[in-house]
């Protein structure tokens, strides 16, 4: 929903609360005629027994909030918590009109969400149905309503049985972790069930609800088209205007206001002509620059008189996918302000299965992890929902450039002539509601069905193809072109360009790399492949001992193959994957903590494999986003945060594989060729080979250094060099061999320092340690780890060699500005930057035993 009002010759009532207040998210929503009393309450249908109810909010969190259900994610309640969707839901809402509104022209119902299948009553008559989740619903009440005391009910219907009575009419196929039919319904998909969600297909008013009076027209949105030039920007707008009750448009008139963040502003009294900025502040992404973003307000009037105001925040930049032929294939790359940048960062699913415990600072917290961990690129998933305005406000703010999948995954859909026409009425709403947004980055059409359709997989008959072909070839770019034409569009993710040509091709587009992990292939696998774009790769690892205790307390759960353990684990036998590749790397923990942290230092290694490699090659690879960023629920899965807000491993190891300098190094070992120490003729490399990539504007001096250490962290050989790295590149050092380490009790460290003119103390940007055995036959000696804590600084020590040095408060919440680092027999300071540190325990790679 577009920030803006409706100025005094309409009104707008709010017919939502949040526990008794409006919630800080939607206060810029309403300017005038605010009615903050609004009382809601629901029941199953047919009941006599009414509830309160919170709106936004859902049926899940009202019951759970008013003890009529039980926590959905404790144990095994997720079944019956399921069955309670077999039925139906009212919702009722008493209220006093505001004076004057039944003066307006026109009075709107007006839903922000709905989920899903819903009739809407006025005062007991029928004012319209709902049935898509993904769009904005209105309806003229005006006839409806009368002064004083009105009444609103709306009636969710089970979309269990509707999904089940359309799986018998359709019979189309999709993916086998969710239930069947769940294609049929325009209903974030993941609330069917994935390989990492639940059950749980919640129904209820999820956004704000109001009623819209309107005089004469109002403004439905505005389009707003930029042209860059050197060291200027023109803005062009389109104002698209609803509800005109006059037969002469020219009647209205439109003025536009910009505002620089903290500078000049500009006046445009006619729209129909461009805005020139000079010496524009452009919007960079996350580590590349600032994100200035710009004022405008848009007033509608009519005869000198104030109908309607638009208001937002815009970045000045240019955003597209560069694809160009090379030695390689064809490239494909985020450029943004004529830059061909990197993409760093993950794949992000809805935040919860309840979507009444959502709000922005939930939403802020989770990208503020994002930016300390150095992203530029989140991709939306295709399964969700088109996350809430204040998603993409907080990416403006915060520099990441934004992939958005429309709403459709892993499934062949019934292209019907109203299925049509429902997906373009979606397709328009959330077009037009994200477009001016400085982050989105590009449009893609769904996730992984192009491939999949190439393949057979859930293809019963041949319209399934057809319907394919239409929705995404033709009616998706058809609609972009008239409400979106200056954002990239994508067909698919993965995809090499459509029409099925080779749509997972390594060399051309974006690809999802699964050879790891559901391909049981060891991390090395990703140094084979070159891919252009990997919007999708991960590793599974289990979350923190203190989010498990929020799905059970009985000490007979807390084994990795117990029922519930494994109800928390949606991809089938995949508790077992990790232990396969736990044998391959550390030794087995006999302790149930020291297993979870071994496997969130698999998850931690896996990627980091892959995300060095990419960076290495960057020119060739310019895009690695892992699977998955967050969690919905407490499980097993690919997060780098889990359920509870906790940074797992991999989420401190992104902060260092995606920095801006990096240091890596490509060794040769017996993790990378596959050794089998028993054979007869056992020999394999040992060598380093380092690179140093700069993701930065600028040239950089770097001082390379690297040590040959024993297990004690004493320096056998010492080596430096200064290079210079291009802006935008990374640079390689020459290949070292070193076959007479001893691969039991020695390995190597290395730093890349910056080089600045002046300055006294050396600035380690990036460092890292390899080993050349499995990590379970290194000889590691007891680091004796310690620490101390002075303000909000925690120093550590080892007396030896240190690997992946974890530090934990009680409650498993701590945030550092480093965590799972090495030490080389040294001191170590972090930062908090939040939770309580005034208990820790530590431990490291020498105790998983």
């Amino acid at each position: 929903m577009e920030i803006r009002s409706l100025n005094t010759q309409g009104q707008r009532q709010a017919l939502y609360r949040t526990a008794g207040t409006i919630p800080e998210q939607y206060d810029n929503s309403l300017q005038t005629g605010r009615q903050d009393c609004t009382v809601w309450r629901m029941r199953e249908l047919g009941s006599a027994a009414w509830q309160e109810a919170v709106v936004p909010g859902t049926v899940y969190t009202d019951l759970l909030r008013n003890g009529r259900m039980e926590d959905p994610f404790w144990k095994d309640n997720e079944d019956k918590i399921c069955a309670l969707m077999e039925k139906d839901y009212e919702y009722q809402c008493r209220f006093t009109l505001l004076p004057g509104m039944l003066k307006n022209h026109r009075v709107v119902l007006h839903f922000d969400g709905l989920d899903t299948l819903a009739d809407i009553y006025v005062n007991q008559i029928h004012a319209g149905k709902a049935y898509n989740m993904h769009r904005i619903w209105e309806f003229d009440v005006k006839d409806l309503l009368h002064e004083g005391d009105n009444e609103i009910q709306v009636i969710f219907h089970s979309p269990l049985k509707y999904i089940a009575e359309a799986y018998k009419k359709y019979g189309n196929m999709g993916n086998d972790d969710t239930y069947e039919g769940f294609m049929h319904l325009r209903k974030a998909h993941y609330m069917f069930g994935w390989d990492w969600g639940a059950h749980l297909p919640d129904a209820g008013i999820f956004r704000p609800v109001s009623l819209l009076g309107i005089q004469e027209a109002r403004i439905d949105n505005v389009y707003i088209q930029q042209s860059h030039g050197e060291d200027r920007v023109s803005l062009a707008f389109r104002v698209e205007v609803r509800e005109s009750v006059r037969s002469l448009p020219d009647a209205f008139t439109y003025t536009v206001r910009i505002k620089e963040p903290e500078g000049r502003t500009w006046i445009l009294e006619d729209p129909s002509g461009e805005l020139t900025i000079e010496s524009p502040k452009l919007w960079w992404v996350n580590n590349l620059g600032s994100q200035p973003l710009y004022d405008i307000c848009v007033t509608l009037c009519y005869q000198g008189a104030i109908l309607d105001t638009w208001e937002q925040k815009i970045g000045l930049r240019q955003v597209t996918m560069r694809r160009e032929k090379d030695q390689w294939g064809e490239s494909f790359a985020h450029e943004l302000n004529g830059r061909s940048i990197f993409a760093m960062g993950a794949d992000y699913i809805p935040e919860d299965h309840l979507l009444g415990r959502t709000g922005r600072e939930k939403t802020r917290k989770l990208l503020e992890a994002c930016r300390e961990a150095n992203f530029n690129v989140i991709r939306v998933w295709g399964g969700g929902c088109y996350p809430e305005d204040w998603f993409y406000e907080l990416c403006d703010e915060m520099g990441f450039l934004v992939w958005q999948d429309f709403m459709f995954a892993c499934s062949v859909y019934e292209l019907t002539p109203e299925f049509e026409e429902n997906i373009r009425r979606e397709f328009a709403d959330n077009i037009k509601r994200i477009r001016h947004h400085a982050s989105l980055g590009l449009w893609c059409g769904n996730n992984e069905m192009e491939m999949f359709v190439d393949e057979g997989c859930w293809v019963t008959k041949p319209s399934e193809v057809r319907d394919y072909l239409f929705m995404y070839e033709r009616i998706l770019p058809e609609v972009l072109s008239k409400y979106d034409p200056q954002t990239f569009y994508w067909p698919a993710s993965p995809s090499s360009g459509g029409s099925f040509d080779k749509p997972n091709d390594p060399d051309r587009g974006d690809v999802h790399d699964w050879k790891v992990w559901h391909g049981n292939r060891p991390f090395s696998e990703y140094r084979k492949h070159f891919f252009r774009y990997a919007s999708e790769f991960g590793f599974q690892a289990f979350p923190f001992k203190k989010t498990l205790e929020q799905i059970t307390d009985d000490p007979e759960d807390f084994n990795i193959f117990s029922y519930v353990m494994e109800k928390h684990q949606r991809n089938y036998g995949a508790n077992g994957k990790i232990m396969n590749y736990l044998q391959q790397t550390y030794r087995y923990p006999t302790e149930f903590t020291t297993l979870l942290y071994a496997s969130q230092l698999l998850q931690a290694d896996a990627i980091r494999y892959g995300v060095e490699h990419f960076r290495r090659n960057r020119g060739r690879c310019m895009g690695a986003v892992y699977w998955q960023l967050n969690d919905c629920w407490p499980v097993v899965s690919w997060s780098s945060i889990d359920y509870g807000g906790r940074w797992k491993a991999l989420h401190y190891y992104a902060k260092r594989f995606f920095a801006p300098v990096m240091i890596s190094c490509k060794e040769e070992g017996w993790m990378t060729q596959e050794a089998n120490m028993n054979r007869q003729h056992f020999a394999f490399e040992k060598s380093i080979r380092l690179n140093v990539a700069n993701e930065t504007l600028e040239d950089r001096k770097i001082k390379v250094c690297w040590q040959l250490r024993n297990q004690k962290a004493e320096i056998l050989r010492l080596e430096e060099q200064e290079i210079t790295v291009p802006a935008l590149s990374a640079v390689w050092l020459e290949k070292t061999e070193l076959p007479h380490v001893d691969v039991f009790t020695q390995y190597v460290s290395f730093q890349a320092i910056e080089v600045k003119d002046g300055e006294e103390k050396a600035h380690v940007l990036s460092e890292g340690t390899v080993i050349f055995s499995y990590p379970k036959y290194f000889r590691y000696e007891d680091p004796c780890l310690t620490w101390e804590k002075e303000g909000n600084k925690i120093r550590v020590t080892a007396s030896s060699y240190a690997k992946s040095v974890e530090i934990l408060n009680e409650e498993e919440d701590l945030v550092l500005s480093d965590n799972y680092f090495d030490l080389n027999g040294d001191t170590k300071e972090v930062e908090i930057i939040s939770g309580n540190a005034d208990t820790l325990r530590l431990r490291s790679v020498y105790d998983i035993k």
